[in-house]
């Protein structure tokens, strides 16, 4: 049977020089077998003020801490670091980048759940994982799961964050069994994983909650502005050049 690994981190900031500081995961073996990993590690690189207000940590919290390459979750993800095995995380893009710069290289099958969100939840406007979390009625059943798993509850905190994407999992998962009868659950959202998203509405700026096709036919020139000024989102650049050609 395959490992699933759902993670999560949080980081001294967003850009490129930044690293991570905190590291959150469910190591899946079977539904009986699941390991909690819940670490702080040590950064030389300042924590930014803008990351701490989010997650909260200080830089005292994590001066005793070993780096990253000793942690528990670094041994662990190299341990079972194969094809056969699944990496999990919501907008996955980020989290693996953050642990490529401690030196990870991925051999995993990857499924990023925001991606899988979009493609089998296409009416929400939103699909940051607190959003879902609420929209999908997660918040009804996480206290039970936290107690089954040993685990607290909080926004923002790599291990709340894992909880909320375990049980989004089982949504996507169910929603994928329903669409796409025939074909494995998880065989689908490694594939939506790997296919962009087609998004209909801008969900800011000037045109927020106008259909990308109809900007493109009245500004198109807006659009080409937000392709060579703003940092998009992989789907959402995609929408754009395919409405725009």
């Amino acid at each position: 049977m395959p490992t699933y690994i759902l993670f999560d981190t949080e980081t001294t900031g967003n850009g490129e020089e930044d690293r991570v500081i905190q590291v959150g995961a469910f190591v899946v073996h079977d539904k009986e077998k699941i390991e909690v990993i819940d670490e702080l590690c040590y950064s030389e690189h300042p924590i930014s003020l803008e990351a701490m207000e989010v997650h909260h940590i200080t830089p005292e919290m994590i001066e005793s801490k070993p780096p990253f390459k000793e942690t528990r979750f670094a041994e662990t993800i190299e341990r079972y670091n194969v094809p056969e095995n699944f990496l999990i995380a919501h907008n996955i893009a980020f989290d693996l980048g953050m642990i490529r710069k401690e030196g990870f290289e991925n051999r995993y099958t990857l499924i990023d759940t925001v991606r899988c969100a979009k493609h089998l939840f296409a009416d929400l406007p939103y699909y940051r994982l607190q959003y879902l979390r609420y929209a999908l009625g997660l918040y009804k059943i996480e206290a039970e799961e936290a107690e089954k798993l040993g685990v607290s509850i909080q926004a923002h905190d790599a291990i709340g964050d894992v909880l909320v994407l375990k049980l989004l999992l089982s949504k996507l998962v169910a929603a994928a069994r329903e669409r796409f009868e025939g074909e494995h659950p998880m065989a689908t959202l490694v594939r939506l994983t790997q296919t962009p998203v087609l998004m209909t509405h801008l969900r800011f700026g000037k045109y927020k909650d106008r259909k990308i096709e109809e900007i493109a036919r009245l500004d198109p020139d807006y659009l080409h502005w937000m392709r060579k000024n703003i940092d998009l989102d992989e789907d959402m650049a995609y929408s754009i050049d395919y409405y725009l050609n």
